[in-house]
C-alpha cells in the first residue's frame, strides 16, 4: 500500500513537472505595441493574438510578433539628374507602420527592406521628373508625390506610409556659385528700385516744400537758421555762414522806408554834381561813357624846338 502511494506521488510529481514545463513552453507574452501571428503546422491561424498573455501549442504552433509602431527609416542619398539637367544628391526619410500583421508576414519576405528599396527607387524617379526649383522650394508637392508612389505597392504588404520628407538637396559648387550670383543680382535690383522710389517720393516732398517756401520767403530763412543750428551742435568743425541775397534785400526794404520819408522818392538823397574845372565844358554821364568807348590812343610826343626872335 505504501509502495502504491509512493508511486502515485511520484507520478503526480512527474505530471506536475511536465505540466509546468508545457505551460512554460506554451506561454507567450505579446507587448502592447505588438501583435502575434500564429502558424500551426505551417498554416496561418486566422486569429491574431492581441497584447497580453497568450498560449500556443508547443511543437505545433509558431508565434511571430509584428511591431505596430511607426517606423522611421532614412533613405540613403540618391544622385540623379533633374529635368533641367542639373546633377543633385537628395536624401529623404520615410515614416510607415504595419496595419495588417498577417499580410506583412505572408505577402513580403522582409517588409522593412521592401519599403526601403521602394523609397530609393521612387526618390530617383522624383528627381528625374522635377526641376531644380521644385526640389528647393516646392517640396510639399514632391513629398506628396513621393508618398503616393511608395504607398501604392505597400498597401498589398499590409504597410501604410504615414509620411515622406525630403531632408536635403546637395548641389555642385558651380551651381551654388551661380545661384549666389543670381540672388545677389536680384537683391541689388530690388535695392535700386527701392532707392528710386525713395528719391521719387523725396523729390515730390521737396517740390511741395519749395512751393510753400516760395510763397513765404521768411520760411527759407528759418530753414537756413535751423540748418545752422543743427551743424553748430557739433563743435568739431568750422562753420562759414554766407549772407544770402534775400537777407540783403530784406535789409534794403528796411532802409527804403526812412529814405522815402526824407526825400519823397526811392532814389535816395540828392547828391550835388561835382564842379567842373574852368575852361572845360560840362560833360554829362552818357557823353562821358560814349567818349570812353571811342577814346583813341594819343600820339607819342616827339622832341619840341623853340626859336627866339631877336
Amino acid at each position: 500500500m505504501a509502495v502504491m502511494i509512493d508511486e502515485l506521488v511520484t507520478a503526480g510529481a512527474v505530471v506536475a513537472s511536465c505540466g509546468a514545463v508545457y505551460a512554460m513552453a506554451a506561454a507567450r507574452v505579446v507587448k502592447q505595441y505588438e501583435r502575434g501571428v500564429v502558424f500551426r503546422l505551417g498554416r496561418l491561424r486566422s486569429a491574431i493574438r492581441p497584447p497580453g498573455f497568450t498560449m500556443i501549442a508547443p511543437g505545433f504552433d509558431r508565434l511571430r510578433k509584428v511591431n505596430m509602431q511607426i517606423v522611421t527609416m532614412p533613405v540613403p542619398a540618391q544622385e540623379g539628374i533633374t529635368r533641367d539637367n542639373v546633377t543633385v544628391r537628395v536624401d529623404a526619410v520615410v515614416y510607415f507602420k504595419v496595419v495588417d500583421p498577417a499580410d506583412a508576414i505572408i505577402q513580403v519576405e522582409d517588409y522593412r527592406f521592401a519599403v526601403s528599396q521602394m523609397a530609393q527607387t521612387s526618390l530617383r524617379s522624383i528627381i528625374g521628373k522635377s526641376d531644380l526649383d521644385d526640389l528647393l522650394s516646392n517640396r510639399e508637392k514632391l513629398n506628396q508625390g513621393l508618398e503616393l508612389m511608395i504607398d501604392s505597392p505597400a498597401v498589398g504588404w499590409g504597410v501604410h506610409i504615414d509620411r515622406v520628407e525630403i531632408k536635403d538637396v546637395s548641389l555642385p559648387e558651380t551651381m551654388k556659385r551661380s545661384m549666389a550670383r543670381q540672388a545677389e543680382a536680384d537683391r541689388e535690383r530690388r535695392a535700386r528700385v527701392i532707392n528710386a522710389d525713395a528719391e521719387l517720393q523725396a523729390s515730390k516732398k521737396l517740390a511741395e516744400a519749395a512751393a510753400q517756401m516760395s510763397d513765404t520767403p521768411s520760411a527759407l530763412q528759418l530753414r537756413l537758421l535751423q540748418t545752422v543750428m543743427a551743424v553748430a551742435a557739433e563743435k568739431n568743425s568750422t562753420l562759414v555762414l554766407p549772407i544770402p541775397v534775400e537777407l540783403l534785400r530784406f535789409l534794403e526794404k528796411g532802409q527804403e522806408s526812412p529814405q522815402l520819408e526824407e526825400t519823397g522818392h526811392r532814389d535816395g538823397p540828392v547828391v550835388a554834381p561835382e564842379p567842373q574845372p574852368r575852361g572845360m565844358p560840362a560833360v554829362t554821364e552818357p557823353e562821358e561813357a560814349e567818349r570812353g568807348l571811342r577814346r583813341e590812343p594819343r600820339a607819342e610826343a616827339g622832341p619840341q624846338t623853340t626859336t627866339r626872335r631877336s
